[in-house]
């Protein structure tokens, strides 16, 4: 019911200040269990002019599926993810969710400045106000994607090709005897957190951009790819 849903909760129902309401953020949260851990995060974060994607993990239980799209049906600006995939932890799946949510993202109705990545086991702890201007301080028109060049102890990430086993019961990420070929475009591989705030204009970039689309392709077999995939492409000339 989601008029109990709304009251029960006490989800915010109005933009708090026009600075807020003129400024829509994207957020972008993969989940697989605990459900209440993440109706506290939502509940947390939810503005009504802002836009959530939720990517489900395909292989988290039917009723934990049914439960979060009984939320998100509550809500016009929360969706789940139009394509799912099966996130195995250090992989690329893991990657290519947040992408699949980008791509639904993009296509919005609903206008947005940045998106901004969490867990279902990340909590803010600051207010959506804070988040705002933080970003318009010194981040306005920029991505927030710390990095460095790759470490050598982080090299054999990208050396060697890796391979997921998906599982219900146990997943995870091997490395094969397979040496993989150089960087496309001989670009220098950056490291950094698989968390970001990214400007909309950079996310269609990395949805269209010939090299982000090949430096994609050249990810798909490496170690926890999402920890160079943003911060190598925001390193980009220009």
């Amino acid at each position: 019911n989601c008029s109990m849903v709304l009251k029960t909760l006490h989800f915010i129902t109005r933009p708090l200040s026009a600075e807020e309401g003129n400024f829509a953020l994207a957020y972008i949260i993969t989940i697989h269990k605990e459900l209440e851990m993440f109706v506290k995060l939502l509940r947390a974060i939810y503005m009504p002019q802002n836009i959530y994607c939720i990517h489900v993990d395909e292989k988290s239980p039917k009723d934990y599926k049914a439960a979060v799209q009984n939320i998100v049906n509550c809500f016009e600006n929360i969706f789940i993810s139009s394509k799912r995939e099966n996130v195995v932890y250090a992989g690329f799946s893991r990657l290519q969710a947040d992408i699949n949510c980008m791509r639904d993202l993009v296509n919005s109705k609903i206008q947005w400045n940045y998106v901004i990545n969490l867990c279902g086991q990340d909590y803010p702890i600051k207010t959506n106000k804070d988040i705002i201007q933080y970003i318009k301080s010194k981040w306005n028109g920029k991505n927030m994607t710390p990095g460095v060049i790759q470490p050598l102890h982080m090299r054999h990430r990208t050396q060697v090709s890796y391979r997921e086993y998906v599982h219900s019961g146990m997943s995870y990420v091997y490395p094969t005897k397979n040496i993989k070929a150089k960087p496309p475009y001989n670009l220098t591989i950056y490291f950094g957190s698989a968390y970001y705030i990214l400007t909309k204009e950079f996310v269609e970039f990395t949805l269209t951009d010939a090299r982000a689309k090949d430096l994609l392709d050249w990810s798909r077999d490496t170690y926890s790819p999402d920890e160079h995939y943003w911060v190598t492409l925001n390193r980009l000339t220009g």
